[in-house]
């Protein structure tokens, strides 16, 4: 092994016995190895199976991103057991490391397909790959399959036996706690996006809708924390409440939508004009009009309900412990549909509205068309057109990354789940 070459501890994590004919006898791995191989683990396993890395924390992590769970949560004393099982696992034992789940694309597709999808962080925080650590870019570093009798300290040979570790309660904990704060990261953008454009409509109606959904996130809060620590939750803290006002929201979101796709029909293709287009789509050619303010309303709505589906889905499954995953997925499935399709319908919504052409107007006092019109009709044009930018199509799933930060004290920070 090349001196400074950084070794990456990765264990295979399954939710139930499962056998493993790919990592076995694997000395070393390359990243782009060891993707191809979660692909066929994903592929030829009955099961899900996903893979943990540990490596350094990186430089300046910025950790307010993400949620803090103490040393006894289910989460933090899973992973303790893990590397309990694997001493000396990391080249720093006693101090921090970056833990990365990473969950294949077609196992991700079971636990919530459209619940993840690629963020772009206009902040800058957060985790970002390749991680630079202590001994530099992690991208050029050797990942070796490690096992609990097998493993020594990083740098040395970690053994080859690469053998699967049932895992179930960590791969639910983690896949939850990575979910939830995605989801929450999404709600946050939505929030803020919406407070700039009511400022700026005096919409009280609107103003209304967001305050309503905004004041669910207390609920939601403390839910996340009792059901992540293995709680139950109770009527007092309002779930149920907070949960029939995000559906409230959900299904005015669709009204809304099926309104517009019907207008939207009944332009066609033709060139239409900017003033009838605006009777439809009020402000659509404004930075800050009430279409945009609605469609931010649409965004709030469903990034809570995402978050309410992983909570009802961790509740469910944690009901009968005997199959937690299974009991996971199919509680996120069940719901899931819904808000998945009211999400691509706003993206081909968007996309459609983007492509269309605009035509002067054809009145009567219109016979001549001022150069103030021009500059009007195109500033208009311009921002229909970009109305669909950095829409995100979700046409390929891609594997789903979960970062944990153990601290020296024991406790975790989960990162939101981000596309791998």
């Amino acid at each position: 092994m090349a001196t400074g070459e950084v070794v990456v501890p990765v264990w295979a994590l399954s939710t139930e016995p499962e056998a493993d004919p790919v990592l076995a006898g694997k000395d070393s791995l390359t990243a782009e190895r060891l993707a191809e191989l979660r692909t066929v683990l994903a592929t030829m396993a009955d099961t899900p199976v996903v893979t943990l890395e540990a490596h350094d924390v990186p430089l300046h992590l910025d950790r307010r991103e993400g949620l803090r769970l103490d040393q006894a949560s289910p989460l933090a004393s899973q992973l303790a057991l893990l590397i309990r099982n694997t001493p000396k696992v990391t080249a720093d034992a006693d101090g921090e490391t970056l833990y990365r789940m990473v969950v294949p694309a077609k196992v991700a597709r079971q636990f919530g397909a459209g619940l993840v999808k690629p963020m772009v962080a206009k902040s800058g925080h957060g985790v970002f790959t390749p991680l630079l650590g202590k001994s530099g870019i992690v991208a050029h570093s050797s990942f070796v399959p490690v096992t609990g009798s097998a493993a020594g300290k990083a740098g040395m040979g970690l053994g080859a036996a690469g053998a699967m570790t049932v895992a179930a309660p960590l791969v639910l904990a983690a896949v939850a706690a990575g979910l939830t704060m995605h989801a929450e990261k999404k709600r946050a953008d939505a929030l803020d996006n919406m407070t700039r454009l009511l400022d700026k409509l005096h919409n009280d109606a609107l103003a209304n809708e967001r305050d309503a959904l905004n004041g669910c996130v207390d609920a939601i809060e403390k839910a996340t924390s009792i059901l992540l620590d293995r709680g139950r939750v109770g009527a007092s803290l309002g779930l149920d409440s907070a949960a029939h006002a995000i559906s409230t929201a959900t299904s005015k979101a669709e009204a809304r939508l099926t309104r517009w796709r019907s207008k939207l029909a009944q332009i066609g293709g033709s060139p239409v004009e900017l003033s009838v287009l605006k009777e439809t789509f009020t402000g659509i050619d404004e930075p800050g009009g009430e279409f945009r303010a609605q469609l931010e309303i649409a965004a709030l709505a469903i990034a809570l309900k995402k978050r309410v589906l992983v909570l009802q889905a961790v509740e469910h499954a944690q009901s009968n412990e005997g199959n937690v995953f299974q009991n996971f997925t199919q509680a996120l499935r069940t719901d899931q549909a819904r808000v998945t399709n009211l999400e691509s319908g706003i993206t081909e919504l968007l996309t459609a509205l983007s492509e269309i052409r605009l035509d002067r107007s054809h009145g009567v006092r219109d016979i001549v068309f001022r150069a103030g019109e021009v500059d009007k009709l195109l500033a208009a044009s311009y921002r229909i057109r970009a109305i669909a930018s950095g829409v995100d199509t979700g046409i390929d799933l891609a594997d789903v990354k979960i970062d944990i930060v153990q601290e020296q004290d024991g406790s975790v920070v989960v990162f939101p789940a981000q596309a791998a």
